[in-house]
């Protein structure tokens, strides 16, 4: 379990490549086409910035660019855009609709984790989500009283979230750590 960080290294593609697909993915379906300029200008980043990643992308495999400079995504690229999108959606929604979190931090933090999370995370919470709202009723009563809901820490050594120091003794830690 030790060298569970280093699994980082090991995702499919970093958090610029995803949002170079996405933007492709996004501009081909809006324009009907792309191209290095079209993707900068999206991403708001340098022509020559774009070009470097999207360099790396061709050499994987994942983006074609045709004699006009055209670009599209291969199976491979077509396939991860498809999961970042759903992987996106389904974060922001859980974030948004269960956890409460405003929109606009919703879709930030999902953004930042969607190409980080595993298919089958992503799967497990799409179908706890499913689970949790397949029932209007009780789901509501269920999210109206996770809103009420004031963390209190009554004894360490029997809370499985705590285990050994309580999680919730230093506010003023617990502060800085989630900022």
């Amino acid at each position: 379990m030790q060298d569970v960080w280093k699994e980082f290294e090991q995702n499919i593609i970093t958090h610029s490549a995803a949002h170079h697909l996405t933007a492709i993915s996004d501009l081909l379906v809006q324009n009907g086409y792309a191209r290095v300029t079209d993707v900068a200008r999206k991403l708001k980043i340098t022509r020559g910035s774009a070009s470097i990643t999207l360099k790396t992308l061709k050499e994987r495999g994942l983006v074609m660019e045709d004699e006009n400079k055209f670009l599209k995504l291969s199976e491979t690229g077509l396939s991860i855009t498809q999961v970042i999108h759903l992987k996106r959606r389904v974060l922001t929604k859980f974030f948004k609709d269960i956890l409460n979190v405003p929109e606009e931090t919703a879709n930030i933090d999902a953004c930042k984790i969607e190409h980080l999370i595993s298919t089958k995370t992503g799967e497990k919470l799409l179908s706890f989500m499913n689970f949790l709202l397949n029932d209007p009723k009780k789901s509501k009563n269920l999210l109206e009283e996770f809103a009420g809901f004031r963390m209190r820490c009554d004894e360490t050594e029997s809370c499985e979230i705590c285990e050994i120091d309580c999680l919730l003794a230093d506010k003023k830690l617990i502060g800085n750590i989630f900022k």
